[in-house]
């Protein structure tokens, strides 16, 4: 990916492909390159994920009482 994509960008070109996949919509050919773009979706929202995560737990710290 060249440029960083938000987590919804990347979430909907991952269905998008994902349909296009399921429907049989890609050639033979073009299947490796499909595949890879997919598992760098994954990859990108994955670590989305894992960081709004991260920034939850430690906004959870710091305003739990002591």
């Amino acid at each position: 990916m060249k440029k960083e994509l938000t987590y919804d960008k990347a979430y909907e070109k991952l269905e998008q492909l994902i349909e296009e996949l399921e429907d049989g919509d890609v050639k033979l050919d073009k299947l490796t390159t499909k595949v890879k773009e997919a598992n760098e979706l994954i990859a990108i929202c994955e670590n989305k994920l894992r960081k709004i995560e991260g920034d939850i737990d430690k906004i959870s710290a710091h305003s739990t009482p002591d």
